[in-house]
């Protein structure tokens, strides 16, 4: 029997980052085609996860790997994602769901930061990589264990390619912002510095990162250099094989060893054994789009309001 796969997004407040998204689905549809793959939103797009788990059980799936296509394990992963597809596999007493693990720390997501960074140093006239600065800008959360799998790759990236110094900035929530954080490189005086984003797509924290860089070049005599995501890269597919490869033989684990959910974290006591509970539901995308219900064929109302914009 045919299984499924479902690629969990988190959803974009922007047309450009759900369009990206998009994109990167038709690229695993390719990519999978021994697979049904469906996808879904956590919140603020349609369609969501619910809608596409009943699109594959319509069509006999009756079991399903979810891959969330997630940098780091913040709340979403460890939380949201994992109470969404328990509540829907309780649905249906037939059907199975395997979450897979987020990309997090991986070989893959090293090498294509690598490629990306000396993809920009060609474009600039050469300067010792002693004489350069790195800052690796991830997401934030409020949680410590993701937090940390952007300062481990930081570190490997500072240590593998030999910059003279290299730090972490968040675009939200943790400590500190990007504009912290080049204001404590500016004071050791890195004539270049490279801004490298852990994204996937564009979008708000995105161009809220662009905007800060470009600001703050505005400040200084010295220049800070502002990546590419990682977009649909090769290197990113393959860290999603490897990813759905665990999901499939059962050994993508999360890292309990320091989640602040299992165990007791220093600062952060009043965490553990905390409900998994979803925190979304004020702000869930519809279920549907009406074009994308299953059986669902297009109408003469549906092609007017296309063509009127509503």
């Amino acid at each position: 029997m045919k299984k499924g796969i479902l690629l969990c997004g988190h959803g974009s407040r922007t047309k450009t980052g759900t369009t990206a998204f998009k994109e990167m689905v038709d690229v695993l549809k390719a990519r999978y085609a021994d697979y049904e793959v469906d996808y879904g939103f956590l919140e603020f797009n349609h369609p969501l996860y619910e809608a596409a788990v009943e699109r594959m059980y319509e069509k006999g799936i009756r079991e399903i790997y979810a891959l969330p296509i997630i940098l780091f394990a913040g709340s979403h992963a460890k939380n949201d994602i994992p109470y969404e597809l328990n509540t829907l596999q309780s649905y249906h007493s037939d059907l199975t769901i395997k979450m897979g693990k987020h990309l997090g720390v991986s070989t893959f997501l090293l090498d294509l930061s690598q490629k990306i960074i000396l993809e920009k140093e060609q474009e600039l006239p050469a300067i010792p990589r002693k004489e350069t600065a790195l800052i690796v800008v991830g997401r934030g959360t409020t949680d410590p264990d993701a937090n940390s799998d952007v300062h481990k790759l930081c570190s490997m990236l500072w240590e593998g390619m030999g910059f003279g110094f290299a730090t972490v900035g968040y675009s939200g929530t943790a400590y500190p912002s990007v504009k912290e954080s080049m204001e404590f490189v500016e004071k050791l005086g890195f004539k270049r510095t490279y801004v490298i984003p852990f994204f996937f797509f564009t979008g708000i924290l995105l161009e809220r990162i662009y905007k800060a860089v470009e600001d703050f070049n505005e400040t200084t005599t010295n220049t800070y250099i502002s990546t590419k995501p990682f977009g649909k890269d090769e290197l990113i597919l393959k860290a999603f094989d490897e990813r759905l490869d665990e999901a499939i033989n059962g050994t993508g684990n999360m890292n309990c060893q320091v989640c602040k959910y299992r165990k007791q974290i220093v600062g952060f006591e009043e965490e553990i054994g905390k409900e998994q509970i979803g925190h979304h539901l004020n702000v869930k995308g519809i279920l549907f789009e009406e074009d994308e219900k299953v059986g669902a064929k297009k109408s003469i109302s549906k092609t007017l309001k296309n063509i009127l914009g509503i």
